[in-house]
């Protein structure tokens, strides 16, 4: 029996439901965590400021890991490390999501950037977040400081073929992938929720046989696939299910918090 020292969770589809709450049954569960000693942290494509209003339901005290896991970012948000998308690759993203005709975001570590207001998306995100956007004009787009930017469309298939094409124009230099159908992200190279599973590991000296991992997207999947235990969420796709150790149920059933009961029968 795999004796479970850590977990560490996505955010948005796995910890939070469709409209970002945390369930009672979820902020349960990870008391439990605690009380058992088992560390508890996440990971997630929401910029620092945007996970701050988990901190204190969760008590969460160890690092998180925003931007996909790209910086490693205190409960008071200061930055332990951070990384940024080479200015190069900023310029290769932006002029791709103009090609695909979708919609573009820039986040640094205290800023949300918009070119337009949506009507949707910018709204959605803003309520997730709790952070309003700036408006920016696209003559003085900023290139350094980066940690993400974000092509965002209502037309899923649209975006899918743009991820397509954006990896291999970006080469090494940065890595594209979907955080939602709507959402396609773009950070910094070398640096995924796999890293920041790996990084947590050596931090608190916990092999990472003894870490278990949750998720729901294909960007959660160098952290399932990185640590000794992962469970898939029922609403994942059936790639996800597939990388993983375990299958929970899906974000509107509580599959967090069933997820961590298994868990906690494993220790």
């Amino acid at each position: 029996m795999t004796q479970i020292r850590m977990v560490i969770s996505d955010v948005d589809g796995t910890l939070v439901t469709k409209d970002k709450r945390i369930t009672p049954a979820a902020s349960d569960a990870v008391r439990k965590l605690h009380e058992r000693g088992i560390a508890f942290s996440v990971t997630s494509s929401r910029p620092p400021f945007g996970m701050r209003m988990l901190f204190d339901p969760l008590d969460l005290q160890l690092p998180i890991g925003p931007f996909n896991g790209s910086s490693l970012v205190n409960r008071d948000l200061s930055v332990v490390e951070q990384h940024a998308i080479p200015q190069d690759a900023v310029t290769r993203s932006i002029e791709m999501f103009k090609e695909y005709g979708v919609d573009i975001w820039m986040f640094s570590n205290r800023q949300w950037m918009i070119f337009r207001d949506d009507g949707q998306y910018v709204a959605h995100e803003q309520k997730t977040i709790q952070t309003p956007p700036t408006l920016i004009d696209e003559k003085t787009t900023p290139l350094d400081g980066i940690c993400k930017l974000v092509g965002v469309s209502a037309d899923f298939d649209l975006l899918a073929r743009c991820e397509a094409a954006l990896q291999p124009v970006l080469g090494k230099d940065a890595l594209a992938a979907r955080s939602q159908n709507y959402y396609l992200d773009v950070t910094p190279p070398g640096f995924d929720k796999g890293t920041f599973v790996e990084a947590m590991s050596r931090r608190l000296k916990i092999p990472l046989q003894n870490i278990a991992t949750l998720g729901d997207m294909v960007n959660d999947l160098p952290m399932l696939c990185k640590s000794g235990v992962s469970f898939a969420m029922g609403n994942a796709s059936d790639a996800v299910k597939q990388q993983s150790t375990h299958v929970t149920a899906s974000n509107a059933e509580d599959g967090f918090a069933k997820a961590i009961t298994q868990i906690l029968a494993m220790t």
